[in-house]
């Protein structure tokens, strides 16, 4: 028989917008059994369930980060470096950095490219080994024209073969989404411009019916104000960096593809981590409020927003995503919004509502327990007590048994 875990706390945000005092969650296995006000939960409780309090508390669900690269370092050199490596060291560094993920909070990981289909099989391995880990989504190679935007990952497709090639391979491998390079980037030298499409609409529909037929979503990495308006055109489902550029500090944001993304329910990842202070500096107020004010306009249409900061890139840590987040409040977005971004929203937007993102009986045992209170202060996110990862936990310090 499983062994019942209890913790209880404070309060419980079993969602941001229903914090319970005095709470508790009761967790089976990898399930939760019961969410909500303490003396209830633990009536519920079996005889023999461990318990462990919490004064001063929260728990909370686990967070997301939505748009990941696990095979970068995250340093200056983080292309040279993925290039040089082996594919041990690669793998090797994809596991240490879900670690930095998980020991930061950070319960669900989607991986936007990679090669040689690295994250499903450090995935295959960790759960071989049962080492509480992030959830992990994968993409493997993501689609990209003739040494286009990395083109690295070793996912060129040159015709419409070549592109349910690339699709059936990585779905063999074990993807759980396909990536599409609908514009150019900034790390791949020689390729097309950031604001610059690399597909049109005729072949990003093709790549969305392909995917489908493996009952896969589509994820469009798109900056260029044209690429975003063909990738929900061909009905991807999540656009990522969505900054409508049209050229060098250039924006044409399209209110009309942003409500047809709401209507439609395709999600915007801002792929913005912590360095995004430091960016702001650099491009000044006025031009870094345009850049990511993006955001506010996208909510404000009703677009849904998912929690991704691009880690592996340049400076793109790890291991802060309160970092991240706060760059919602900066521009003005309450910290139950911001929380539900990180956790409920980002959920449903990668299509695991019923999975986690929640603290509700059934689903999936990823909670966090931090001392303090992240709806009065987020900078609380970062004093983790306790990370339950699908119910295997990973403790930070000795808590008190009762």
């Amino acid at each position: 028989m499983t062994v019942q875990l209890l913790l209880t706390a404070d309060r419980i945000l079993p969602r941001p917008s229903t914090p319970v005092e005095n709470g508790a969650v009761l967790v089976a296995g990898d399930r939760i059994l019961a969410a909500g006000p303490r003396a209830e939960v633990v009536a519920q409780a079996s005889p023999d369930a461990e318990r462990l309090d919490f004064p001063g508390a929260t728990l909370l669900p686990g967070l997301f980060n939505a748009h990941v690269h696990l095979a970068f370092d995250a340093t200056r050199e983080m292309l040279p470096n993925f290039l040089a490596s082996g594919d041990d060291a690669l793998r090797a560094g994809a596991e240490d950095r879900l670690g930095q993920l998980l020991r930061s909070g950070v319960t669900t990981v989607r991986d936007l490219g990679d090669r040689d289909a690295l994250g499903a099989r450090v995935r295959a391995g960790l759960e071989a080994e049962g080492t509480a880990a992030p959830r992990l989504l994968t993409a493997g190679a993501p689609l990209t024209v003739l040494n286009g935007h990395c083109h690295f990952f070793g996912g060129e497709v040159g015709d419409d073969a070549s592109v349910r090639a690339m699709i059936d391979a990585n779905a063999a491998a074990g993807a759980d989404v396909i990536k599409v390079m609908a514009s150019g980037g900034q790390i791949t030298e020689g390729g097309a411009d950031m604001w610059e499409s690399q597909f049109d609409v005729r072949a990003l529909r093709l790549i969305v019916e392909h995917a489908a037929t493996h009952g896969l979503p589509v994820a469009a990495h798109a900056h260029g104000a044209d690429a975003i308006e063909a990738s929900v055109e061909a009905g991807v489902a999540t656009i990522e960096h969505c900054t409508w550029m049209t050229g060098p500090q250039r924006q044409d944001r399209r209110e009309g593809v942003a409500k047809r993304m709401a209507a439609e329910g395709i999600a915007a990842c801002s792929t913005s981590s912590r360095n995004w202070r430091t960016l702001a500096e650099r491009m000044g107020e006025e031009l870094a409020k345009t850049v990511y004010g993006r955001l506010s306009w996208l909510e404000e249409l009703g677009v849904p927003l998912l929690a991704g900061t691009d880690a592996g890139l340049p400076g793109s840590v790890f291991d802060d995503p309160v970092g991240a987040l706060e760059l919602y409040e900066w521009l003005g977005f309450g910290r139950r919004r911001i929380l539900e971004i990180a956790t409920e929203d980002s959920a449903a937007g990668l299509g695991l509502g019923d999975v986690t993102g929640r603290l509700a009986p059934g689903l999936s045992a990823d909670v966090l327990v931090v001392d303090g209170d992240p709806l009065a202060d987020l900078s609380a996110l970062r004093n983790l007590r306790l990370v339950l990862a699908r119910g295997r936990a990973f403790g930070l310090e000795p808590q008190a048994s009762y």
